[in-house]
């Protein structure tokens, strides 16, 4: 069966291709053959796999599938044959979720409710486990606080604002062209703030202050920074980490999707008045890791379940058809939608 994945080029970048794959006909005595139905696309992180050491010359591609049990382990006891299941597979998963038909342990994945579609299930599982990692693992936000997620029309973003919502907190977030603003401005619960960081005129920091009256806010989710004032090479609209710092409150909890943050001795020396902590945002941990298996399921779980109660509404794009995956993919590793891509099989 065919499936996509990613190979290193010799002189460019990444390279997506569709290639024939063999799944192993056998299980292990935990392991699930899964039917899949639909499978979200995101940026792969070829650094990541260096670091674990499982980088290989074809990288799957399509982690986040959702689909139908078609087989299951000797001693699988979560599952039965024509479950419909959503999940993430492993890092070190050798077939494309993009086959028709995967394995994996019965442990990387949960029910999907019947109310909630292929496409949504798939499309919001990596997000939404982002979300929760962010404001419960490291934040830990608790009601009244006030949260300000940096890029709040982004698919995370937009995951992130409905369940900090959801848990009783006041959220300010930054758009990065009016068309985000519009969009920010129209989500239902409404945000108490959005800031055009699109328009040079509006100062991330003085909006956050006077939102807050001057004591600045309790949590920062950001999705990229810049360290240096006079660096080019950045986009316009990312914070530079001196901001973030200002614009935290005593106590605050900067969350950082950044692996190489460059803090200095004036910058630590800041956090250290306000007694304020940077954490670093990395889901992969939990597949990575089986030291919290059961927390990562019941996460996992009530995703799927915000999902149906309609807490999680992701943005998604319109359902991609297999042929078009490459191109796709070459788009969402460039960065280049605003909505999750979500392949339908």
């Amino acid at each position: 069966m065919k499936g996509l994945y990613c190979r290193q080029g010799e002189t460019s970048g990444l390279k997506f291709i569709i290639q024939e794959t063999d799944v192993p006909t056998s299980l292990s005595h935990h392991q699930i053959t899964i039917q899949v139905k639909s499978c979200a696309l995101t940026p792969v992180d070829v650094q990541l796999y260096k670091d674990l050491q499982l980088l290989k010359d074809s990288i799957p591609v399509g982690r986040e599938v959702a689909g139908t049990v078609l087989q299951v382990g000797s001693k699988v006891t979560c599952f039965q044959p024509d479950d419909e299941v959503v999940g993430i597979l492993p890092l070190d998963n050798d077939v494309s979720g993009l086959c028709d038909v995967v394995i994996c342990h019965e442990h990387h994945v949960v029910h999907k409710p019947e109310k909630v579609s292929w496409v949504e299930a798939a499309g919001a599982i990596r997000d939404g486990l982002r979300a929760y990692t962010a404001l419960h693992t490291l934040a830990r936000v608790a009601v009244g606080q006030t949260l300000l997620v940096l890029d709040g029309a982004s698919p995370f973003g937009v995951l992130a604002i409905q369940l900090a919502h959801y848990h009783g907190v006041k959220v300010l977030a930054s758009a990065l062209s009016l068309e985000d603003q519009k969009f920010l401005e129209q989500l239902r619960p409404s945000v108490a703030r959005v800031i055009g960081v699109w328009d040079t005129k509006v100062d991330l920091v003085e909006s956050c202050l006077e939102e807050t009256g001057g004591l600045g806010v309790d949590v920062v989710i950001d999705n990229g920074v810049t360290f240096y004032k006079d660096d080019s090479e950045a986009p316009r609209h990312l914070p530079h980490k001196h901001d973030i710092i200002t614009l935290l409150g005593v106590g605050g909890h900067w969350v950082t999707t950044e692996a190489h943050v460059q803090l200095d001795p004036p910058d630590c020396h800041s956090l250290y008045l306000k007694t304020a902590s940077v954490s670093f945002l990395n889901e992969e941990v939990w597949t990575t890791s089986s030291a919290c298996q059961g927390r990562y399921l019941h996460i996992l779980k009530d995703i799927v379940e915000k999902l149906s109660t309609g807490t999680f509404r992701p943005l998604l794009e319109h359902p991609v058809p297999l042929y078009e995956a490459t191109v796709y993919m070459e788009m969402v590793q460039k960065k280049q939608l605003r909505k999750r891509a979500v392949v339908q099989l």
